[in-house]
């Protein structure tokens, strides 16, 4: 089966991928030819993966999906949630959103938080949604060089390792997008 993942994100594609396998042809943005930026202009998660893809999915007519993940934090009420990829501002990098998020914690004691996936799949045109969730904390400073985004400083709960420490197989069978993703795997292979 072919699926277009609609992400930029270089990251996530192989991410994603290594948990298909060989089962799903997935093409990238890039293999579409698609150049430019999707919209997310919404302010749930749920929300903005069906914006992305069905924004694909009209220009292209393919079989699509997308995510969108958020960090949410309990001392923080739930930020950086939805804004997540831009927290420090439009522009920002990986880094400018950690040291944004351990600048606004400081040495707060409460360093629950969860990282949060939804999947929306647009199948022979119709919609589908899959949710994955890791709890764990906030470290008070980064560790490892793995990953992407806040993993330096997400430790998922019942580890010693931050995301950014763990091997890509490792994170992945326990991650946010690793636990939303292979439920859709699931859905699809029973199709």
């Amino acid at each position: 089966m072919e699926l277009v993942f609609a992400t930029n994100n270089k990251h996530k594609l192989e991410e994603v991928q290594k948990l298909l396998g060989n089962n799903f042809n997935l093409l990238s943005l890039k293999d579409i030819s698609f150049e430019g930026e999707i919209p997310e202009d919404y302010e749930t998660l749920r929300e903005n993966a069906l914006q992305k893809a069905r924004y694909i999915h009209d220009r292209f007519k393919t079989n699509c999906f997308a995510d969108d993940t958020g960090l949410e934090i309990d001392f923080l009420k739930g930020a950086p949630g939805v804004y997540s990829a831009r927290y420090a501002g439009p522009g920002c990098t990986f880094d400018d959103n950690i040291n944004k998020v351990l600048n606004e914690m400081g040495y707060a004691e409460n360093r629950k938080a969860r990282f949060r996936t939804v999947i929306a799949l647009i199948l022979d045109k119709k919609e589908y949604f899959f949710e994955g969730v890791i709890d764990g904390k906030i470290l008070k400073e980064k560790q490892g060089n793995e990953g992407f985004g806040y993993d330096p400083v997400f430790r998922p709960l019942g580890y010693e390792q931050s995301f950014a420490e763990m091997i890509l197989e490792e994170k992945n069978k326990i991650s946010h997008r690793g636990r939303a993703t292979q439920k859709l795997i699931e859905f699809l292979l029973k199709k």
